[in-house]
């Protein structure tokens, strides 16, 4: 009996707790290549790698995120790269006055990024309020990661520059 009590109190922790993890809200943008992608919903049922930076200065810091993340996620780049069945998206966020270079910025990525790395910027236009708040980015300056699963839910979440470290805890975050 105690057993079966025991057994049933974990139960009821391991469900509350899943049941705690913050959904994604809905973010839509269109990648370089004119492909409109509503996330979570288009990650079909993949772990997904969102990486958000609404500022330019944050764009700046991203952008040391770009090829080691690519290298391990996107393109398996390495002697010990792993499998992963993963979606990855680095999306710059254009908001308020920022909306202006929004088509500049496009033409500049579509000319000078290679096409397979077309595919996995994400361009967002629009209001950021729900994304400031339900995700805690206060810090315009900076870059912040997401890992969701494949329900969209946020299972990990990183923010600022790049470290080794930082990458390491992305990846320990996805399955094999």
């Amino acid at each position: 009996m105690k057993r079966t009590a025991l057994l049933a109190f974990v139960c009821s922790i391991v469900m509350t707790a899943s049941s705690q993890q913050a959904i994604f809200p809905v973010l839509t943008g269109e990648t370089p290549t004119g492909k409109h992608v509503d996330l979570p919903k288009d990650a079909k049922g993949k772990f997904t790698i969102l990486c958000l930076a609404f500022d330019k200065s944050a764009g700046e810091r991203l952008t040391a995120w770009f090829e080691p993340a690519y290298l391990r996620f996107v393109s398996k780049h390495g002697l010990f790269a792993a499998e992963y069945d993963v979606n990855v998206w680095f999306v710059p966020m254009f908001t308020g006055m920022d909306k202006a270079a929004y088509g500049p910025v496009m033409k500049k990525v579509q000319k000078s990024e290679a096409p397979e790395v077309l595919d996995h910027i994400l361009f967002f236009q629009g209001d950021i309020d729900v994304y400031v708040k339900e995700l805690d980015m206060t810090d315009k300056s900076k870059p912040y990661l997401f890992v969701l699963d494949a329900n969209g839910n946020i299972v990990h979440r990183t923010d600022g520059d790049f470290t080794d470290d930082k990458l390491d805890a992305i990846e320990e975050a996805l399955p094999l």
